[in-house]
């Protein structure tokens, strides 16, 4: 069977012998009613009826030879009483008689006494007239059936003494078998209960406990003495788990999305690079040469160092091209970022002047070595920067702030964070400015940010954009410290 039609059995068991404890219960009370209520309304006012009877009739022996010894009617008088106490007894117990047995022994003991007191009389009225002899023999017949009445009461009263003790005994017996009931539905009730507890800590409690257990290994939840808050804590650990894992799958599937289309751009800067970049440096040559020998008009000179900037533009695109479809091979060596970031921003000082934006750096103490290519990290630092600054068109701040953080169990990280107080990112296109070709400005190649996410992921890093549309742009580069953090070296 099933754990659910073991459960379902043993209960329904354990309720058909509450349900049947239940009954039998009941129908003993029933029983217990009928048995007393009979002793009570019938049997014992029969018994002391007849006792009464009994009673009446000795009180009754004697009077007569009383009288007849010394003639004093007071004698008389107390027969008489004793005589209508007699008949009162047995007007009252003629009601309470209801089976023929009872009705014809009272007809036969009220026959008999009207025949004993008639023939009482008969003696009485003998010696009376001076016949003892005749009243002496009468007055033996008369004892006789003295003797017959009290054997009547006596027999009335046996019988309704028997009828009480009968259901006494029934109802001991009764109240045996109902405790034999009762002590067996125990028995059966606590070995039910003990299968019950051995099945749910079996097959439910055990099962849970391991599971809470498992749960907790795997899911880093929080034990407790309570197997079911146990295993709810372990699943939300689990859940929170699986959310971390999820977010850093759909991490991996952009960063093989970005490869792939990493992959198609080296293919196309590949093929256009070296079809492109000698026609363009030979035209920018000739155009050099016409410069300077051809006698030109102003605007002349004018159109081209136009043409001339725009080659410019084209062989700056092809670079950008060349420089994205080609992975950085980083030159690994033990560094601060924070120098790096001090380098870049000597670098970009007349460039950040001339936008007018200002640089704020917060910094407790310089970030600790980490293994980085400068020359490529620096290239990051510089795209991001001045991306801020072309966003702020009227000038504005920059503000970058460097933390050591403990984001991985194994080891610090290095943190910068570069905010400026730009116009910020719409919300609806901050998942793609990571993408190749995707820019907003008129000029754009699109590939700076693309750029710079790959030579931060090649330093085993991370680049988050976090951004509110008015309240400025954060980037925040992360780049793991210690020995062992990239798995790469300077072979890259």
């Amino acid at each position: 069977m099933s754990l659910r039609q073991r459960v379902y059995l043993a209960n329904a068991v354990l309720l058909g012998i509450t349900v049947m404890g239940t009954i039998a219960m009941i129908w003993y009370t029933y029983k217990t009613e009928n048995l007393f209520t009979g002793i009570v309304v019938r049997h014992i006012p029969m018994y002391q009826t007849a006792e009464s009877l009994e009673n009446s009739l000795l009180n009754q022996k004697g009077y007569l030879s009383y009288y007849l010894l010394d003639k004093n009617p007071e004698w008389l008088r107390q027969l008489a009483d004793f005589k209508l106490d007699f008949e009162s007894q047995l007007s009252s117990a003629k009601p309470l008689v209801t089976e023929e047995w009872e009705k014809e022994t009272l007809s036969r003991i009220e026959s008999v006494y009207t025949t004993y007191i008639a023939a009482k009389d008969r003696v009485l009225t003998l010696y009376e007239k001076g016949d003892p002899g005749a009243g002496a023999t009468l007055h033996r017949e008369v004892r006789a059936n003295f003797f017959k009445i009290y054997e009547l009461c006596e027999k009335f009263k046996t019988a309704h003494k028997n009828a009480i003790d009968l259901s006494v005994e029934d109802s001991r017996s009764d109240a045996r078998n109902l405790r034999y009931i009762g002590l067996l539905a125990i028995v059966t009730v606590v070995l039910l209960s003990l299968l019950i507890n051995y099945i749910f800590t079996r097959h439910i409690l055990e099962p849970i406990r391991k599971l809470a257990a498992e749960a907790d290994h795997l899911g880093e939840g929080r034990v407790s003495g309570n197997e079911m808050a146990a295993l709810k804590n372990s699943v939300h650990g689990l859940i929170e788990n699986a959310e971390q894992t999820h977010a850093e799958l759909m991490r991996s599937r952009e960063s093989l999305m970005q490869s792939e289309k990493m992959a198609i751009v080296g293919q196309l800067a590949a093929g256009t690079a070296h079809s492109i970049r000698n026609p363009l440096t030979s035209i920018k040559m000739r155009l050099f040469s016409l410069g300077r020998s051809a006698k030109l008009s102003q605007d002349q000179q004018e159109n081209i160092s136009v043409i001339s900037t725009e080659i410019g533009q084209i062989n700056k695109i092809l670079e950008n091209f060349l420089e994205f479809s080609r992975p950085p091979k980083l030159t690994m060596k033990k560094q601060s970022p924070s120098q790096v970031v001090d380098n870049t921003l000597r670098l970009l000082e007349q460039r950040l002047k001339s936008y007018g934006v200002t640089i704020h750096i917060v910094r407790s103490e310089p970030l600790d070595d980490v293994l980085l290519d400068a020359g490529q990290f620096k290239e990051a630092l510089a795209n991001i920067i001045i991306n801020a600054c072309e966003a702020m068109k009227k000038g504005g701040r920059i503000t970058i702030t460097e933390t050591m953080d403990s984001i991985n169990k194994n080891r610090d990280t290095a943190v910068i964070r570069i905010q400026d107080s730009g116009p910020g990112i719409p919300v609806s296109i901050q998942d793609e400015v990571f993408n190749p070709f995707f820019t907003t400005k008129d000029d754009g190649t699109g590939l700076g940010l693309s750029i710079c996410f790959n030579i931060i992921s090649e330093h085993s890093g991370c680049l988050v954009l976090d951004s509110q549309e008015g309240q400025g742009t954060c980037f925040t580069i992360t780049l793991p410290a210690g020995e062992d953090v990239h798995g790469k070296n300077s072979d890259h």
